[in-house]
């Protein structure tokens, strides 16, 4: 049965590793994009948070740096700075993971919302503070806002295709540790 949880929670893992894969490929791709178009969401960071808060157990903090440092040096951002914001947010959603289970998903979607807004001023603030060129802050905001709207969208898709749910008060994982 232990061998049964942990395969499990191994092909949970590989398969966050493909969507993070196929979303990056799909970023890559040149779809429309003339100069003034709206911003699209950043699924990936959505799928993060949402796999966090509902599973922390399943994406482990380094599985999270090498797909998000992955992720900024095929889009050619600044090394590991996002990377290291990514990081230090869902190390901060998962501390708060019992307080997430009892909440309702209103709550949850506030607490997400306000970090993607934490990562925005975070590493805009990087950015000025070494003088960096930058994308102006309203498309930024609008890239944020339309990634906050996308959130229950991927909570949605990770639920029914995944079938990802948060644990049950009291559940405890193969080796007896309450969840």
């Amino acid at each position: 049965m232990v061998d049964a949880v942990r395969s499990s929670v191994w092909l949970y893992r590989l398969a966050f590793v493909g969507l993070a894969l196929v979303l990056l490929f799909l970023r890559l791709l040149p779809l429309g994009g003339a100069a003034g178009d709206w911003p699209g969401p950043d699924i990936l960071l959505c799928l993060i948070f949402a796999w966090v808060v509902r599973r922390p157990d399943y994406l482990p903090v380094l599985l999270v740096a090498i797909v998000v440092l992955l992720e900024d040096l095929i889009l050619l951002r600044p090394p590991g700075l996002w990377c290291a914001l990514v990081v230090l947010a869902t190390e901060f959603i998962r501390s708060r993971a019992t307080l997430t289970r009892e909440l309702g998903f209103l709550t949850e979607w506030l607490l997400v919302a306000s970090m993607m807004f934490a990562l925005l001023l975070a590493y805009r603030m990087a950015f000025s503070v070494a003088f960096l060129p930058q994308p102006g802050f309203g498309f930024a905001l609008l890239q944020t806002l339309w990634s906050i709207l996308c959130y229950p969208l991927v909570v949605a898709a990770s639920r029914f295709a995944f079938d990802l749910k948060k644990p049950a008060m009291g559940e405890v994982d193969a080796y007896g540790r309450r969840l």
